[in-house]
């Protein structure tokens, strides 16, 4: 058993790019490779955002369908550009949540059929912990009784809110956060200390640090501080909440042109009878897709918001080392200068109550005034 546990754990640091950085993924995937592996039916890799499950486990089905195959580099290359047709990849089409259409089919009903050309079929759903409860039962059922070749992969940011049902009939593969230094050290052509401080914002998720470093995340760091700053000064007449909603709406507009585009190419390949049904649902996906990007973009502004008065909280209680925008430390001295600890506090907590109002589809807009306003009365 011990010269096959190590030959599947060599495989998986060969291929699975990324898994050494996480020691309890590399000890539940290891022993599931080669010849002589037994991969379990059904994953959940679970961890922070960022963090690399999404290149695993597309890493990890492609070791799946290549194995046995005469040219299995081949296999694993067309798995990594999308084009095996034994690899179907899930992703939610609400605004906030997985829906059962996305289930029935594309998981559920193909599950039950035989391979294209590999041995096995692989499922991969991102995001499975936004399935609605009748999602989840849908897939349950598939859960419950597999076919032996068909293999599921749930990527789960949050797993505690999947149904518990469905964690119990999944093998757990849990993935740590980054550390600090080994975001930063990725993010080149960028300034050190920028790079450590959008390192440190993102509390360990690789993606969300590139996208702080770029353009666009800067803008949208620049939006959320002026916003935050402006209200702990209580200057709320020139209502800075504005600059936030306006990066959100322009996050919304660029998915929304992005999901046209995709449609666009999809109704080259279908015939005129189905294409007019395909433009009706294309809109209804645009849309939803505007209103997801438009939230999370507000979403993260206002987490950034709320970290900047952590930050001057840990200057406030001479804490300057564990403050994330080091970047920015001149500007937190100004605004911990004579702050009191009780009013940053409580503005914390109307922050996150004020993130946490925009997952019931609040009016956007009155949400940001109303803690623009609560803070400053605080």
């Amino acid at each position: 058993m011990a010269p096959a546990r190590d030959a599947g754990r060599a495989q998986a640091l060969r291929l699975l790019g990324g898994i050494e950085r996480h020691p309890h993924a590399l000890a539940v995937l290891g022993p599931a490779m080669g010849p002589a592996g037994a991969p379990s039916h059904a994953y959940l890799f679970h961890g922070p955002a960022g963090v690399g499950k999404r290149d695993i486990a597309m890493a990890f089905a492609a070791a799946l369908l290549a194995e046995g195959a005469e040219e299995p580099e081949a296999v694993r290359g067309r798995v990594l550009r999308g084009a095996h047709p034994d690899l179907t990849w899930v992703r939610p089409s609400g605004a906030a949540e997985m829906l059962v259409s996305d289930i029935e089919e594309p998981v559920v009903a193909a599950a039950a059929r035989t391979p294209f050309e590999s041995a096995r079929r692989v499922f991969v759903i991102e995001s499975a912990e936004t399935m609605n409860e009748d999602a989840g039962n849908r897939l349950l059922k598939t859960l419950e009784e597999p076919p032996a070749f068909a293999h599921l992969i749930l990527l789960s940011d949050r797993w505690q809110e999947l149904l518990p049902t469905l964690v119990s009939r999944c093998q757990r593969v849990r993935f740590d956060p980054l550390r600090a230094a080994v975001i930063a050290d990725g993010l080149t052509d960028v300034e050190p200390s920028r790079a450590m401080a959008c390192a440190r914002l993102s509390l360990g998720d690789a993606r969300l640090a590139a996208r702080l470093a770029g353009e666009e995340g800067a803008a949208l760091r620049g939006a959320a501080e002026g916003f935050i700053r402006a209200v702990l000064a209580r200057e709320t007449a020139g209502r800075p909440w504005q600059v936030l909603l306006a990066a959100s709406r322009a996050a919304g507009t660029a998915a929304g042109e992005l999901a046209e585009q995709e449609l666009a190419g999809r109704l080259e390949l279908l015939p005129g009878r189905e294409r007019k049904r395909a433009e009706r649902e294309g809109l209804d996906v645009r849309r939803r897709s505007e209103r997801r990007a438009r939230r999370r973009t507000l979403d993260l502004g206002l987490r950034l918001s709320e970290l900047w008065l952590r930050d001057v909280l840990c200057l406030c209680e001479g804490a300057p080392e564990a403050i994330h925008a080091l970047d920015r430390a001149a500007q937190l001295g100004e605004d911990a200068q004579g702050e009191a600890t009780a009013r940053l506090r409580e503005a914390i907590e109307l922050t996150g109550a004020a993130r946490l109002s925009l997952a019931v589809n609040v009016n956007e807009e009155l949400a940001l005034e109303a803690l623009a306003y609560g803070i400053e009365a605080l």
